[in-house]
């Protein structure tokens, strides 16, 4: 089988920064496009970051030039950097990918908008 494996989070003062992690697990995994969104309580979830198997990215407004995503397709894991963080950023983050294709023992299988299982950030003083 194949899961996202999330990590990084956890409490982080106002202007800190935090390194999230994301890696596919499984067997000659191939991974379309990549993202990161959050949920704040009481709140929907939101895009934070978004980055094709090429490359090109996408943030939300709210973190531009505060956040950087990343990936290393070696790895089957994408990154998300957050600097100056901001007590809204507070939220539990999801890893989402749009097509992960894997080998479950037998065959190729694909899943779609498959999601992680989710870490808390809080940024608190």
């Amino acid at each position: 089988q194949v899961q996202l494996v999330e990590s990084g989070g956890g409490l982080v003062q106002p202007g800190g920064s935090l390194r999230l992690s994301c890696a596919a697990s499984g067997r000659r995994v191939s991974i379309d496009a990549m993202g990161w969104y959050r949920q704040a309580p009481g709140k929907q979830r939101e895009l934070v970051a978004g980055i094709t198997s090429g490359g090109r990215t996408n943030y939300a407004d709210a973190v531009k030039g505060r956040f950087t995503i990343s990936r290393d397709n070696a790895k089957n894991t994408v990154y998300l950097q957050m600097n100056s963080q901001k007590t809204e950023d507070t939220a539990d983050y999801y890893c989402n990918v749009d097509r992960l294709t894997y080998f479950n023992g037998s065959s190729c299988s694909t899943k779609y908008d498959y999601w992680g299982q989710g870490t808390q950030v809080t940024v608190t003083s």
